[in-house]
């Protein structure tokens, strides 16, 4: 069985963000909430990936402490675990890698595209043609 470990967010350096991963899964996240008045919930949790799940089996909610988040994560987690199979965990491996591909083709073309010095990059549609 895969360890589950939980791992400061690189996308939120400000913000206590930590992602939950199963293996090499991205399994969910529990968060600092922002942008909140203090007297509400103060942490957010999420649980679930997709693909490999169905419409409405990824859980979410807020809680008071991280500790009561990462205990309402974990309730979340066993009851989603219990309903997945090993071709769902790799549904979403294939759409995550499919995912890195497709963007990393987009990167090169744009780098390509901005380096030919004696191609424009972009047109301004806005100007009049005389």
């Amino acid at each position: 069985m895969p360890q589950r470990t939980r791992r400061r967010s690189a996308d939120h350096p400000r913000q206590p963000c930590w992602e939950i991963y199963y293996g090499d899964v991205h399994a969910g996240m529990i968060a600092e909430r922002t942008g909140n008045p203090r007297d509400t919930e103060q942490w957010e949790w999420r649980c679930g990936f997709y693909p490999g799940s169905r419409p409405g089996e990824c859980q979410h909610g807020k809680s008071a402490s991280f500790d009561e988040a990462r205990r309402d994560f974990e309730a979340a987690w066993r009851v989603f675990l219990s309903k997945r199979t090993e071709a769902d965990f790799q549904a979403c491996r294939d759409k995550r890698d499919w995912t890195a591909l497709v963007e990393s083709r987009r990167e090169a073309a744009v780098a390509k595209t901005e380096s030919a010095d004696d191609v424009p990059v972009r047109r301004d549609v806005r100007q009049s043609r005389s």
